[in-house]
């Protein structure tokens, strides 16, 4: 039996708003619907999954996902919670923007079947591009009023909010562009819904009413949006003091990447892995009691952190990943350690002190090296010998058995780190330069 795509959204916390009729036109139709994205960039960020997973789920109930590319609107920017303009990008960037994306939600949904429902690519640059401005103006523009185009939050926002540099006519054409794009789905690719975060509400709904008015009150033609996702205490989700978390290995590595999520609070865990997994309601409520026992166990947050991370990344990654987090906080091998690459080996090792020393040290003892002027690793070089005489200190995860064994070009990790470790948890990287 094929699930109901609005019920599995209201389970997971994934409903917003819906437009009325909505339910019951996808309960009669395998209905074709699409979702924006912007393509300023060439990776997704995992402020982009919630919208990602709605396709994901409508394209398993049965329906049709199209996964639209801004790549004109792209060289315009949306003014939507946006207090800045957007940059404009050339159309060489768009494509390969696109082609990046595209690499990324295939993991999510599939393009490729023999399915009539297989997902499908499109970009609004494809159709913008041959449009005048005159055809446009008087096709498109002459269906919605300027007072109809005012009313609207998005709009209102940027002229009333603090940052008193208005509103460019360019951006104020964006609801426009927007909801040409659905008229222009709806006309050659029969698509009827769209989807989107709750700040689009606007926008889509624009895309609805000029449907209507240009092709008459019988068109059906439907918005549905899922909320925008927030930490427990309010704050933007997905953000870190480093920036976005990214979906491209090379801005954010598969460990730091399964950190995010094994990080986020109890309350935060129990909303995004009903949000961001395919786990059913079942799986996810026996999680939940677990968890709920003995929450120091952090179960709900370990199983969420899997299962975005190989969905996102893969298995393999998954179990570097993991092997990476054990470094620190359990037992490893310096084979443990070679195995990360350099990305890695510096997010792992990201709050420890770090020294840097000229490879003309090497060759001298270890006793010498890890007592470099500014360094702060041992308080003397006796205190050192006698730490290392009751095993106290390892390099590269080994016990270091004399604190007079030189440390050589062979001792390097990437042929330029050497990890001292004091004790159990004090570590200290080093660069060998």
């Amino acid at each position: 039996m094929i699930k109901n795509f609005v019920e599995e959204l209201k389970w997971r916390g994934m409903l917003a708003q819906i437009m009325p009729g909505t339910e019951e036109y996808l309960q009669s139709h395998m209905v074709s619907a699409y979702l924006g994205t912007d393509p300023t960039a060439d990776s997704l960020h995992i402020g982009h999954l919630c919208g990602i997973m709605m396709l994901r789920h409508l394209q398993r109930c049965g329906h049709k996902p199209y996964l639209l590319v801004g790549g004109a609107t792209g060289m315009i920017g949306d003014p939507s919670g946006k207090s800045q303009e957007r940059n404009l990008l050339d159309s060489e960037t768009l494509y390969h923007n696109q082609e990046a994306i595209k690499r990324q939600v295939a993991k999510f949904l599939d393009f490729d079947g023999s399915e009539p429902n297989k997902a499908e690519l499109v970009n609004n640059y494809d159709w913008m591009k041959e449009f005048t401005f005159l055809d446009f103006a008087r096709e498109v523009g002459k269906h919605i009023t300027v007072n109809y185009m005012m009313a609207k939050d998005s709009v209102q926002k940027r002229l009333n909010g603090e940052a008193h540099d208005g509103l460019s006519f360019t951006e104020f054409t964006y609801q426009l562009l927007q909801g040409y794009d659905f008229l222009y789905l709806y006309q050659h690719h029969g698509v009827r819904l769209q989807l989107g975060g709750n700040d689009q509400w606007g926008n889509m709904t624009t895309g609805t009413e000029l449907i209507r008015r240009t092709l008459g009150n019988e068109a059906e033609a439907f918005c549905l949006t899922c909320p925008l996702i927030t930490k427990a205490d309010g704050r933007k989700f997905g953000k870190t003091e480093s920036g976005n978390v990214w979906l491209d290995r090379n801005r954010t590595t598969p460990y730091a990447f399964y950190q995010f999520w094994l990080n986020v609070s109890d309350d935060d865990a129990q909303r995004y892995i009903k949000i961001f997994t395919d786990l059913d309601k079942e799986t996810i409520e026996a999680l939940v009691a677990d968890h709920l026992q003995d929450p120091g166990r952090r179960t709900l947050q370990k199983r969420l952190a899997e299962e975005v991370t190989t969905m996102v990344h893969s298995k393999e990654d998954l179990d570097m990943a993991i092997a990476a987090s054990n470094i620190l906080f359990g037992k490893a091998t310096k084979e443990s350690l070679e195995r990360l690459d350099e990305a890695t080996l510096n997010d792992v090792f990201n709050d420890v002190p770090h020294y840097t020393i000229d490879r003309s040290l090497l060759g001298s003892p270890a006793v010498d090296v890890f007592n470099q002027e500014g360094m702060d690793i041992f308080p003397s070089k006796s205190e050192m010998r006698k730490l290392v005489k009751g095993g106290g200190v390892s390099l590269n995860k080994e016990k270091l058995d004399t604190f007079d064994r030189p440390v050589t070009v062979a001792d390097l990790i990437d042929e330029k780190y050497l990890l001292v470790q004091r004790g159990k948890k004090n570590y200290y990287l080093i660069t060998v330069k």
